[in-house]
């Protein structure tokens, strides 16, 4: 017993440091844009983080991130050895690329520990092996999607500032496939509409696997509702408009940062709790308790910020106007809200940093520097192995000792 308790008390803490390693990712341009104090700031985002968990109910990444390690291969006290390793290595990790102002990915961190351990208990045949070349590829793919999406959403503002019609045929064109979006994929069935709303409407709309959708619906909406009159406000007047976008991006882009990231800690916690107690403990009933207490570490955690990858992600790789802020954060969002659905656990570090690329990429290639971006990539690249390599050597220390 004192064993798993150890193991969930490490594991908020790596939640914790995960909230304050990627405070960057929601914070660093509304911060270098001037739009919030780095104490508003950090503030507004760990808000945010923590309503995504009144938003994010089926869990999808939690069980991906659990399925990692085959459970007839290790269970028992030897699933719960693998984890303690798994959950020191990637501390240890995430406080080092912290010291030094690296935004490495928590999430791969954390799946890299977790699969290294049971690699040094039982070899790769201890491993699933689709979790993690889904992980693997998305090392690249995130930041591809988030910069592509970040680059296109650029592209629509700055044609928006000129007169034309082609900017409201986007707009209203955005409308018309939000609303196909919308009803294509909004569960309407009344059996299968679980709130505390007695009104069928706002049982639609605040069934949890509705209302992440109809919430970056909205986003969208706003969106392309402002882009209609932007050709009519001068340089100041839509830069004050802009800073008020950043609210509301920066605030979705924070949901998907505590929606997708406090779901792997949980993943991890279950994990240890069926290993100690299979009969009462399984995958498809989350104890309350995991995903309250998960959302609350990631939420403080945020708080207390993380002001050495601020100033890398905010400055150093592309200078971020509000106008840009809002383009990668809503970029951002809808990268970690679709791979969220498809349980994919992505990194919110990769989605933002390649968001920001992308709009720099819009004033010139050289706008972006690409010297910082090629280190990032490094640490990315790597952040996997060495966490492994740390975990399988946590691994045997500690089953020397114990």
């Amino acid at each position: 017993m004192n064993f798993l308790i150890l193991i969930i008390f490490l594991a908020l803490v790596f939640d914790f440091i995960n909230g304050f390693h990627d405070a960057a990712n929601s914070i660093a341009t509304v911060v270098s844009t001037k739009v919030l104090t780095p104490g508003q700031a950090v503030l507004w985002a760990a808000m945010f983080n923590f309503v995504a968990y009144f938003i994010f109910k089926d869990h999808g990444v939690a069980n991906t991130i659990a399925k990692t390690v085959k459970s007839d291969v290790v269970s028992g006290h030897d699933m719960l050895l693998v984890i303690v390793s798994g959950l020191l290595a990637a501390i240890f990790w995430n406080l080092f690329t912290w010291w030094f102002g690296i935004p490495s990915s928590s999430s791969h961190t954390l799946i890299g520990g977790f699969s290294g351990a049971a690699v040094a208990f039982g070899g790769f045949s201890s491993i699933n092996s689709e979790p993690i070349l889904k992980t693997i590829a998305f090392i690249f793919l995130a930041p591809i999607v988030g910069m592509i999406i970040a680059f296109v959403i650029s592209l629509w503002f700055i044609h928006s500032f000129r007169k034309g019609i082609l900017p409201k045929v986007i707009a209203f064109s955005v409308f018309i496939l939000t609303g196909w979006f919308l009803a294509k994929n909004l569960e309407f069935d009344p059996l299968k509409l679980k709130t505390h709303f007695d009104s069928y409407v706002l049982k639609v709309i605040f069934t949890a696997a509705n209302f992440k959708w109809i919430l970056l619906a909205g986003i969208l909406v706003i969106m392309a509702s402002f882009t209609l009159f932007l050709n009519g406000l001068n340089a100041n007047r839509a830069n004050t408009w802009f800073k008020r976008l950043q609210l509301v991006s920066s605030a979705a882009f924070s949901i998907g940062h505590g929606g997708n990231d406090a779901q792997k800690v949980m993943g991890i916690i279950m994990v240890a709790l069926i290993a100690y107690d299979p009969v009462t403990y399984h995958l498809d009933h989350m104890v309350w308790w995991v995903p309250l207490s998960c959302y609350a570490a990631i939420a403080l955690g945020t708080m207390s910020g993380g002001w050495k990858i601020v100033k890398t992600m905010g400055s150093r790789i592309t200078k971020v106007t509000p106008f840009e802020g809002v383009a990668a954060e809503t970029a951002g969002a809808i990268t970690l809200f679709v791979t969220e659905a498809l349980k994919i656990p992505v990194s919110t570090t990769h989605t933002i940093t390649g968001s920001i690329i992308g709009v720099g990429a819009t004033k010139r290639l050289s706008a972006v520097r690409w010297g910082v971006t090629v280190n990032l990539l490094w640490a990315w690249v790597l952040t996997i192995p060495i966490s492994g390599l740390l975990a399988a050597l946590f691994f045997y220390i500690l089953h020397f000792i114990l």
